[in-house]
C-alpha cells in the first residue's frame, strides 16, 4: 500500500511539473494535443485574421504520406511517414529551416481493413517525446523508441507478437502517453504500460475477450489515453471499443468502468474531465456527462446529463464551463457542461474532422480538407472570425502550436506558418 501511494505521488508530481512548465512557456509540443494533452496553448493573443498579412508561411517540406500530427521539441520537428506501403519511419527536421537532420525507418507497414481503405494505410498515431526519447506507434501494433538526438532505435515492443493478438483493423491509431517511468498505449485489444527505458511490459489491463471480426484483424481501439487527478486520486482515462474507464497507473487496476451506448459503433473520443466527472460521446448516439463519486476508497460512476449531439472523431476543447466540439455532421457546437444544454450549433459545415486548439478566447481548428478556421469562444453565439485554405491535400494530423508558429501536417508535407 505504501509503495503504491509513493508511486502515485511521484506520477502526480511529474505530470504536474510537465503541465505547469508547458502552460507557462509552451516552448514545445511534445505529444498529441500538446503539453497538457487538451489542445491548450499559452502564448500572446492571436490576431482575428488568418490571411497572409497575419499568418505567413515560414517553410514547407514534402514528405511521404502520414496522418500523424507533428511533434516539436527544442530545435527539432518530428514527423512520421509511410514509404512504399512497406516501411514506416520518422524524420527529424530543423525547427528554423525545415532541413533534414536525421531519418529512421523500419519495415512494418500494414494494409488496413476495407472500412478504412478510403483513408489510406499510412501511419496515424502522433508520437510522444520525453527527454531524449521519441515513442512512435507503428501501424501493426508496434511501439518503437528512438533516440531523439540521433534517430537510433533504442527498443521496440511488438504487441502483436508479444500477446499473440490479431492486428487492429485500422492499425495502431491511439497516440502514446508518457507519464513518469511509463509509456501508456492502447493496443489492439488491451491497455498496456511499458517501461520507457526498456520497452518491457509492466502491466496489461482492460483485456478484451471475444472473437475478432476477421481471422487476422481484431476490432482495435480508437481513443488515445489521458491522465487526470479525480477526487485526489491519479488515474489514466481510457475509452475502448464500448466503455470508458479509470485505471491505476501504478498497477493497472481498473478503478471504475462504465459501458456506453452504441457498442456497435464504438468510442473514438478521449474521455475529458470536467470537475470530478467525465464528458464524452459515443460514435453514433449521444454525448453525456458522468459524475464520479469516491467513498470508502472506491469509485462509482453515475449518469449525469445526456444530449443528442454526436461528437465523432474530433476531440473537443473545454473552456470554462463550456465544451466546443466538431460534430459528426460537420458542424461546430457549444454545450454547457453544467446542464448539457446545447448553446448553439453552426449553420454551416466544416469537413469531416477538425483538430482543435485554443488560446484564451480563441479556437483554431484545422479541417481534414486543409482549411484553418478561427473562432471566438463565445457560449452565446457561433462566432467565426476567419477561415483560410492552407493546403489542397488532406490534413488529418493534429495541429501543433509553439509560440507564434503553427505546424500543419499535410498528407504529403509539413508546413509551418508564423503569426505576424
Amino acid at each position: 500500500m505504501e509503495k503504491s501511494r509513493s508511486v502515485q505521488s511521484s506520477v502526480v508530481v511529474c505530470l504536474l511539473m510537465v503541465r505547469l512548465l508547458g502552460a507557462a512557456e509552451n516552448a514545445s509540443w511534445p505529444q498529441w494535443r500538446g503539453p497538457q494533452r487538451d489542445g491548450s496553448v499559452s502564448s500572446a493573443p492571436w490576431p482575428e485574421s488568418l490571411q497572409e498579412t497575419h499568418l505567413l508561411q515560414h517553410w514547407r517540406v514534402e514528405l511521404p504520406p502520414s496522418y500523424s500530427g507533428p511533434v516539436v521539441m527544442q530545435d527539432k520537428v518530428f514527423v512520421t511517414f509511410t514509404r512504399d506501403k512497406r516501411y514506416e519511419g520518422v524524420r527529424a527536421l530543423d525547427r528554423k529551416s525545415g532541413e533534414k537532420l536525421w531519418e529512421t525507418e523500419w519495415e512494418g507497414a500494414m494494409e488496413v481493413a476495407k472500412l478504412g481503405t478510403s483513408m489510406g494505410s499510412w501511419i496515424r498515431a502522433t508520437p510522444a517525446a520525453d527527454g531524449g526519447r521519441l515513442f512512435v506507434a507503428g501501424m501493426p501494433d508496434l511501439l518503437v523508441c528512438l533516440d531523439s538526438h540521433t534517430g537510433a532505435e533504442l527498443w521496440r515492443a511488438d504487441f502483436h507478437k508479444r500477446y499473440g493478438t490479431p492486428l487492429p483493423e485500422l492499425g495502431f491509431v491511439c497516440s502514446p502517453l508518457v507519464v513518469g517511468d511509463g509509456v501508456y498505449v492502447q493496443t489492439a485489444d488491451s491497455f498496456v504500460k511499458v517501461d520507457k527505458k526498456t520497452g518491457k511490459s509492466l502491466w496489461r489491463s482492460l483485456v478484451r475477450k471475444g472473437k475478432a471480426s476477421r481471422d487476422d484483424l481484431g476490432q482495435g481501439n480508437y481513443s488515445s489515453p489521458d491522465f487526470a487527478v479525480i477526487h485526489g486520486r491519479s488515474q489514466l482515462l481510457v475509452a475502448d471499443i464500448d466503455a470508458i474507464a479509470g485505471v491505476d497507473p501504478a498497477n493497472g487496476k481498473v478503478l471504475w468502468h462504465r459501458v456506453l451506448d452504441s457498442y456497435d459503433q464504438g468510442c473514438i473520443l478521449a474521455p475529458t474531465v470536467y470537475r470530478n466527472g467525465i464528458y464524452t460521446s459515443t460514435r453514433a448516439s449521444r454525448s453525456g456527462y458522468y459524475p464520479l463519486e469516491y467513498r470508502d476508497q472506491k469509485f462509482s460512476i453515475t449518469d449525469g446529463w445526456k444530449n443528442k449531439l454526436i461528437v465523432y472523431m474530433s476531440s473537443p476543447v473545454l473552456i470554462g464551463d463550456y465544451a466546443y466540439a466538431h460534430l459528426k455532421n460537420g458542424r461546430f457546437a457549444c454545450t454547457d457542461l453544467r446542464t448539457g444544454k446545447v448553446q448553439w450549433i453552426s449553420n454551416r459545415t466544416f469537413g469531416k474532422y477538425c483538430s482543435m486548439v485554443w488560446n484564451k478566447d480563441r479556437i483554431l481548428a484545422l479541417t481534414n480538407e486543409g482549411q484553418l478556421v478561427l473562432l471566438r469562444a463565445d457560449p452565446e453565439e457561433f462566432a467565426l472570425l476567419d477561415s483560410r485554405t492552407v493546403s489542397t491535400e488532406e490534413t488529418w494530423g493534429h495541429l501543433a502550436i509553439v509560440g507564434r508558429h503553427v505546424y500543419v501536417r499535410e498528407r504529403n508535407a509539413v508546413a509551418v506558418f508564423r503569426w505576424q
